[in-house]
């Protein structure tokens, strides 16, 4: 691989990373980019190297299976009061479109809760589940996702005892159904 191949599979993997948010394999990666088994490593390499630079924010997080982008520990307390302001603030409407999915319809993969929403939800569920409104668990189904619930301090704060208490659950989940078996592409 060429320097000038490797600087533009480096940059489209931080594209990756940074939209993914998550965990990603090298297998993933290489399919996403186009390359052969076994070049994630040297993108990987790059990508780290070119992150290592004191002015950028972001550093790579990494095993021998997958990688992921993570802020530096330099910025932890730019970070933190960031959150801390972030969750006192209310809850906005696309946040609580996205907590009313999870909770009737969880739980529910990312992907297909952004299908249903129709927009990228990393950030949302990434607020409530800082805010403990949201839990994620890895999906049994497919190791390397997550699946996403309603904690019990949102089930206890809504005021049921489960979420099969929500008004009009079973409705919303019948919905489901018949929505997954006329949509292929949302199974």
């Amino acid at each position: 691989m060429t320097n000038e191949e490797l600087e533009k599979y480096a940059a489209g993997l931080e594209a990756l990373l940074f939209v993914h948010g998550e965990p990603l394999a090298h297998k993933k990666m290489e399919a996403a980019l186009g390359l052969k088994p076994g070049e994630a490593e040297a993108v990987l390499t790059e990508l780290a190297r070119r992150l290592e630079d004191p002015a950028r924010g972001l550093m790579l997080v990494r095993d021998r299976e997958k990688a992921q982008l993570a802020t530096k520990p330099a910025w932890s307390h730019l970070l933190a009061e960031f959150v801390k302001e972030e969750v006192a603030e209310e809850l906005t409407p696309a946040a609580l479109e996205a907590l009313g999915i999870v909770a009737y319809l969880g739980p529910i993969s990312r992907a297909k809760l952004e299908y249903l929403r129709g927009v990228n939800s990393i950030v949302i569920l990434r607020s409530l589940t800082m805010r403990g409104l949201v839990e994620r668990f890895p999906d049994p189904e497919h190791p390397q996702s997550f699946l996403y619930r309603a904690t019990l301090d949102l089930v206890k704060h809504l005021g049921v005892a489960k979420e099969e208490e929500l008004p009009e659950y079973e409705k919303f989940r019948g919905l489901l159904k018949i929505f997954e078996e006329n949509t292929p592409q949302a199974q």
